[in-house]
């Protein structure tokens, strides 16, 4: 007998489902093929000694190693930027040709303009630091560099919810808009006995952006914080949203975002290992080719940044597999600390995944190789078969975070 193919849990109507699948074929386009443009165009200006003419333009301006910096590194950052627009300007015309954005090509610029003035100041001293150990210290600059890269982004970590995120999005306490749901969401917080202070709960305005519901934890320490976004208030049942925050919650139990960055520092030790002979190894290949003088000279900061390209590129499955990882946790957590608070948890939760489809047009049945390379959570669909299976409740089974008895 031929076997009957099975009916996704979370089924699109035939026309959202082609628009869901052509999407998907889009965002695979886009990120596949800006990694070979990007990839393909620093090995082109490197074939045609671009970085050693701007080191010679730096060299001109000053004989000062951390003044020509100041030439070198914003020049290949603007070029860098200028590198990715392409895929930018596509990305958001899909997003807005599918009805996922609404944010005008104006307020986009703007956004864009923004993210390019704190790549160069974040960039240029970042890349300021490595270069300077690059002389200093040859054959140990690489652990030194992790060493300066883990605080950092720690520091990156603490500050970016409370400097970088307001210069892109509006935020405020949930409970000046809606007091009601503070309420409910102090129940979950108890139900997990965590005790989550009402001014650390954000209303994101993304509804000036996009279409789409979503939440997420984000900070570390005194600048930790839940961010729901205004669209899931207009979207999701109040049933719904106190998953959608229990999930939430559940990074933040969890410890999500110390274990992330303990992974981070993990990989990026071994990468910058991996980066550090094959920079050498390149240089002692084909410096004098691409008019590198040596591998501390401002003039090999394209092949730098090509070798970033590619190894970050080959560290996003991993950071990938990471990031599914936690998320399923959070997903486990947030469906049991909503036990006993609001009806059949399971239907509830099942129903705000295939919401989530339906209005993200997420592919039902995205291609396994494509989920584990670019997806940073599991599908939509196995999410939704998950939590439709999972009932630890029931006798002979036991809760992962929770007791039978709470």
């Amino acid at each position: 007998m031929l076997a009957v193919a099975r009916q996704p849990l979370c089924a699109l109507p035939p026309d959202k489902l082609a628009k869901a699948i052509a999407l998907s074929h889009w965002r695979t386009g886009l990120y596949f093929g800006d990694t070979a443009w990007m990839i393909f165009a620093l090995w082109l200006l490197l074939r045609l000694r671009v970085g050693s003419g701007i080191a010679r333009v730096a060299e001109r301006i000053s004989s000062r190693a951390w003044v020509q910096g100041l030439v070198a590194a914003p020049s290949w950052l603007v070029i860098l930027s200028i590198l990715e627009l392409p895929e930018s300007l596509l990305g958001h015309h899909v997003g807005v040709e599918f009805g996922l954005s609404v944010e005008g090509w104006l307020a986009w610029w703007g956004d864009w303009g923004k993210s390019l003035v704190l790549t160069l100041l974040v960039g240029t001293f970042v890349l300021g630091v490595l270069y300077a150990l690059l002389r200093h210290a040859p054959r140990r600059w690489w652990i030194w560099f992790w060493a300066f890269t883990v605080p950092v982004v720690v520091a990156g970590t603490f500050v970016a919810p409370i400097v970088i995120d307001p210069l892109f999005n509006h935020f405020e306490p949930l409970r000046k808009t809606d007091p009601a749901l503070v309420q409910q969401i102090e129940r979950v917080a108890a139900r997990g006995g965590l005790q989550i202070p009402p001014s650390r709960i954000f209303l994101m305005d993304a509804s000036r952006k996009v279409t789409g519901p979503n939440a997420y934890v984000t900070g570390i320490g005194a600048s930790k914080r839940v961010v729901v976004w205004d669209t899931t208030l207009k979207e999701e049942t109040p049933d719904e949203i106190l998953f959608t925050y229990g999930h939430e919650q559940g990074h933040y139990v969890l410890h999500h975002i110390p274990k992330g960055l303990a992974f981070s520092a993990a990989v990026f030790f071994v990468f910058y290992w991996i980066a550090f002979h094959l920079l050498n190894w390149l240089v002692r290949r084909r410096g004098g080719a691409w008019g590198i003088d040596a591998v501390a000279s401002w003039s090999s900061l394209g092949l730098v940044l090509l070798l970033m390209t590619v190894l970050g590129f080959l560290a996003d499955p991993i950071a990938n597999s990471f990031s599914r990882t936690i998320e399923h946790q959070a997903d486990v957590y947030g469906q049991e600390v909503i036990h006993g608070l609001v009806p059949n948890p399971q239907a509830i939760v099942v129903h705000s995944f295939c919401s989530d489809a339906q209005l993200w047009l997420d592919d039902p049945a995205p291609n396994a190789f494509v989920v584990f390379w670019t997806y940073s959570h599991p599908s939509t669909e196995q999410r939704a078969e998950f939590a439709a299976h999972y009932d630890p409740w029931l006798p002979g089974r036991t809760p992962r975070y929770f007791t039978k008895s709470e």
